[in-house]
């Protein structure tokens, strides 16, 4: 009898205390492979939604997508911090002419509320007739990390990696 109260009182600890130990939320269970398919096709509808929007010069949609203390590096241009900075970049390109954005997932790595994903990058700019801003085409690669903000997936660090080639300097002539 002595043997039994033991294993039950026991058995009442370990279950009390392993209940006490769980993770307070779903969202920081181990994740499944069907978890992470499901980041990644919300990050998908996030991009096709951002194409778009860039399309139409929807520049204050596109940053709904993005965290308040987002980053992003632009290629041959200075960082830029915050939606404000963001919205500034992005509003004069889209003032001075037409931005077509094209970008595809390769692959989503997720861990609770962060998801990094890598893809590559298509962007083409037709500068309007007055436009300071000349013609561009690029293409390469790049990193974003995501971040779970108030239930939605936002971008808080992009930074896409130009493969073109610089034009060459000015020809100095001496």
């Amino acid at each position: 009898m002595k043997n039994q109260i033991f294993f039950y009182i026991t058995a009442l600890v370990v279950f009390a205390g392993s209940s006490g130990c769980q993770e307070p939320s779903a969202s920081k269970a181990p994740l499944s492979a069907g978890d992470s398919d499901n980041v990644r096709q919300i990050i998908e509808e996030k991009n096709a939604q951002v194409e778009d929007w860039y399309r139409a010069g929807l520049v204050d949609s596109v940053a709904t997508v993005f965290a308040d203390d987002l980053v992003q590096l632009v290629p041959h241009q200075p960082l830029i911090e915050g939606k404000e900075e963001f919205k500034g970049f992005w509003e004069q390109m889209v003032q001075n002419g037409h931005l077509k954005f094209d970008v595809k997932t390769q692959e989503v790595k997720h861990s609770g509320d962060l998801a990094v994903e890598r893809g590559t990058f298509k962007l083409s700019f037709t500068p309007n007739e007055n436009s300071p801003i000349p013609p561009i085409q690029d293409e390469g690669n790049y990193v974003v990390v995501w971040e779970r903000k108030d239930g939605h997936w936002r971008a808080v660090w992009d930074a896409p990696v130009s493969e073109s080639q610089l034009p060459p300097p000015p020809s100095q002539n001496n």
